[in-house]
């Protein structure tokens, strides 16, 4: 009967420390977390009780750290915000570094580096673009610099503004695919027939990278970002590094395809002007300012926020007066458990207007205000990079 049969045994795998909205934060991640922060502390020499206490330390205020992390990529979904391009650059950036063509191998070295599979790296790379960007836009877009204070601080710092030859660098990647001579042949092909469009100016060089290039950039026009010497293969380097702004290169043949450059920047070496740094010099006069606004906004953003702390585990950024009592007793997930999604909206779904997802609200302006060229707080870390 079935009155007979016994209880089936529940086996716990995992523990709720936090819930933020409709998302939540496990002891795994704290754990997880713990142990990188000592990883990184051994490398700096620590050992002994200075390392325990040094640990301890930082690790007192993870959870806090994770709740500010978890909070601004929330913001930056309702806020429409778009960071694809950025990741993508940075991918083709890690992929180039990596001297690894196929994207099964490059998957591959990039799990040995990071221990991350593609997809959560980018995630997580994507998630730190997104705290970034929400941060510029309602923080840093809303502090003013008097252009006397940037003049001001170039001319007492002008030794920091002397800098070596850089260029600025688009692609497009033609694929030579398996690298049959047929292929290679109709790619070389194409490559120069692209060449000859944009040097007679018949397309735009970025509107022919998003529809033609096969490299992770096409999604960001085929910006490559700035180089200096020693950056590039060399036989790139001999050839941007002779040309003005605006030269298109001959197609370059490379282990993926045939790659054409252009030139969108070329700086000499010697003093920098203050209007090429007067962007780096606004974000540098602006982070002092804006590190007690964003502890401030992101405040805001828990007293706004469904937020829920289990016995235990502490919250180091707590929003004066915001009751965050444990109210579920379900606090662990089971085996059966398919995503911690599902375990964190169970239950909680009248919940998930506070952070409305799928909101098609007004697009911003964002040329008003540069991104911050460093992460602006602590708690939101720069984007990941394999080392």
């Amino acid at each position: 009967m079935a009155a007979d049969r016994p209880e089936p045994q529940v086996r716990v795998v995992e523990e709720i420390a936090a819930k933020v909205n409709g998302e939540i934060i496990t002891r795994g991640e704290l754990e997880k977390r713990r142990e990188q922060i000592e990883a990184e502390f051994r490398q700096r020499g620590l050992q002994g009780q200075p390392l325990t206490d040094a640990v301890n330390k930082q690790a007192a205020e993870d959870l806090g750290d994770q709740i500010d992390q978890l909070l601004l990529v929330q913001k930056g979904k309702e806020l429409n915000l778009n960071v694809d391009s950025e990741v993508n650059r940075k991918l083709a950036e890690i992929q180039s570094d990596s001297k690894e063509a196929d994207p099964e191998k490059f998957h591959e070295w990039l799990k040995e580096k990071t221990g991350d599979n593609f997809e959560d790296f980018k995630l997580q790379m994507k998630n730190s673009y997104l705290q970034q960007r929400v941060i510029s836009e309602e923080i840093y877009r809303n502090i003013v610099i008097p252009k006397t204070d940037v003049e001001k601080y170039y001319n007492e710092h002008k030794t920091e503004f002397v800098r070596q030859e850089t260029v600025q660098l688009r692609e497009i990647l033609v694929s030579v695919g398996d690298g049959s001579p047929d292929k290679v042949a109709a790619a070389e092909k194409k490559a120069k027939g692209l060449v000859d469009r944009a040097r007679k100016g018949e397309s735009k060089f970025t509107d022919m990278a998003r529809q033609y290039s096969d490299a992770p950039t096409a999604t960001a026009d085929g910006d490559l970002g700035a180089f200096k010497k020693g950056d590039l293969a060399k036989d790139i380097e001999d050839v941007v590094f002779k040309q003005p702004k605006g030269y298109v290169t001959d197609p370059i043949r490379r282990p993926a395809g045939f790659e054409i450059f252009r030139v969108e920047e070329h700086f000499a070496a010697g003093q920098a002007t203050l209007d090429e740094v007067q962007n780096d010099i606004t974000n540098k006069l602006m982070e002092p300012k804006a590190r007690p606004k964003t502890r401030d906004y992101l405040t805001q953003l828990r007293q706004n926020a469904f937020l829920e702390i289990k016995p235990g585990y502490t919250d180091s950024y707590a929003a004066p007066g915001k009751d965050t009592t444990w109210q579920d007793a379900a606090s662990q997930l089971k085996p059966e458990t398919t995503t911690k999604e599902n375990v964190a909206a169970h239950g909680h779904k009248k919940l998930l207007h506070v952070i409305p997802y799928g909101h098609k609200g007004a697009a911003k302006d964002e040329s008003a205000a540069p991104p911050p060229t460093v992460t602006p707080v602590p708690q939101a870390p720069a984007p990941a990079t394999a080392q």
